[in-house]
Parts: structure tokens; sequence; C-alpha cells
């Protein structure tokens, strides 16, 4: 028996300077329902088939971070990967997102993956 509790994901959260506007981008984007509000401060939407959570906090001195990484620049403390069932899917979701208003990066890496910014500059992939 292991004495390790057992800890489940619930929600990753984002920092930006406008919960609202972040999670409607979201929920654009994915499809997902907001689930909990605190006015102004906190917001979360999650699947409708259940599962973790996208939370967005309020942060008044946010600075989106630098993609590709440059020394001395603000940088990324995580970015979340979608998954996506083909490299076809890949791009109508590409297609899709930015229409919602996310941005494609200038520089990619691969061809199995494809990185791409939110409208606040939070870096997110879609992976084959």
């Amino acid at each position: 028996m292991s004495n390790i509790p057992t800890i489940k994901l619930k929600s990753i959260v984002i920092d930006c300077p406008d919960i609202q506007a972040l999670a409607d981008f979201y929920i654009r984007m994915l499809g997902w329902e907001k689930d909990y509000v605190e006015e102004g401060e906190f917001l979360d939407i999650r699947p409708p088939l259940g599962g973790p959570k996208i939370a967005f906090q309020t942060n008044t001195d946010y600075v989106p971070p630098v993609w590709p990484e440059e020394p001395n620049a603000q940088q990324q403390m995580l970015h979340i990967d979608f998954a996506v069932q083909s490299k076809e899917a890949m791009e109508r979701a590409v297609k899709h997102a930015i229409s919602c208003g996310a941005t494609k990066a200038a520089t990619q890496y691969s061809d199995e993956w494809t990185v791409m910014f939110d409208p606040v500059g939070h870096p997110f992939c879609f992976v084959v």
C-alpha cells in the first residue's frame, strides 16, 4: 500500500489582465462552458464531458512571455497542449483558433505540433 495520497489535476490557472475576455476566447475555441466566477478576480471554464478546467486569474501586472525564448525577456512558465486527431484536423484547428482571436507563432519546430498564442500572448499547441 502506498503512502502517496490521491492527487488529481483540478485546473490550470492562467494569469491575465481581463479574465472575461480570455475566458471567452477559450470558450469560443474549445466549446467549453463557464463554471465558476468570482467577480473580477477569478473565473474557470470546464469541458462539457468533465475533466480538468482552465481557470483565469486577474493579474494587472501581467506581461506576456516572449517565444521563442530570448535572454532577459519574460519567459513562459508553461503552455497547454491540445490534442487533435490528424494533421488535417490540426490545420482546421489552427484556422478555427485564429478565427477566435489566436495567432500562429512565426517560428515552428515540427509538423507534429503547431505553436499558437492566445489573445494575451500565452503559448499553446495543437498536437497530433
